[in-house]
């Protein structure tokens, strides 16, 4: 069965309240680096479908879906291609769907988006080969006509899918940056934070799903806490 969380292993400081850093793997950094490919549009109506309140950038978002194609925008512009931004993610090696490398089901883009695609002249001429567009029927600079024949996109083989390699174990700071883990970077964490009593810090194992995910996104466009602000909540409640 497709996965739709990941675990992370959260390094906690009791007494300070917050959390160090997070021991992740290939999947969770995957998750992180794909939200830089996302268009910032994307964003909204999945803030929104979680009942998260986007802010004044929502704003613009609503702007562009109640201004008028005839009045306002340019002829070449697509309101939908603003809205619902097409991304194409490689996934199993020829596979292309709309969801992240680590199969959380949050991100499909847009239920009506599809893998993005290229558009050439259909003259057989070395200089209007040169020439690549995203729009179907732009018209090519070389020679005035539509370019409007579909170029096929290779995608890399499953073993490479993804970001970052398997093999490496990631250290995740609580601000979202990312380094590879060791014993020596641990450790100069502990100095960094001045963590004298080793007692006072806990493991804790916590899964990263739907809503999760979502509260991270938005997080990150809030807080330098961001591990501490989506996790400790969730943990106190248990506790009490």
């Amino acid at each position: 069965m497709e996965k739709n969380y990941v675990s992370l292993k959260l390094l906690i400081d009791t007494e300070r309240e917050r959390v160090l850093f997070a021991e992740a793997g290939k999947e969770f950094v995957d998750f992180l680096l794909h939200i830089l490919a996302l268009p910032l549009g994307t964003f909204i109506p999945l803030f929104e479908k979680q009942g998260m309140v986007p802010g004044s950038f929502g704003n613009i978002y609503e702007s562009i879906d109640n201004l008028s194609s005839i009045n306002c925008l340019q002829s070449k512009v697509d309101k939908e291609t603003l809205l619902k931004a097409k991304v194409d993610i490689s996934d199993d090696g020829g596979t292309t769907n709309n969801e992240v490398p680590l199969q959380l089901k949050m991100l499909n883009v847009a239920s009506s988006a599809t893998s993005m695609k290229f558009y050439k002249c259909p003259r057989e001429d070395q200089k209007c080969d040169l020439h690549v567009a995203s729009y179907y029927r732009t018209i090519c600079p070389m020679c005035q006509n539509a370019m409007k024949r579909e170029l096929s996109l290779v995608h890399p083989p499953s073993t490479q899918r993804g970001y970052v390699k398997e093999v490496v174990t990631y250290m995740v700071m609580d601000d979202l940056e990312v380094k590879p883990m060791s014993t020596t970077s641990t450790f100069t964490l502990l100095n960094k934070f001045n963590v004298k009593e080793m007692g006072a810090l806990e493991e804790k194992v916590v899964v990263l799903g739907m809503d999760e995910g979502m509260k991270l996104i938005k997080a990150s466009f809030q807080s330098k806490r961001v591990l501490t602000d989506v996790f400790l909540p969730t943990l106190n409640e248990e506790v009490k």
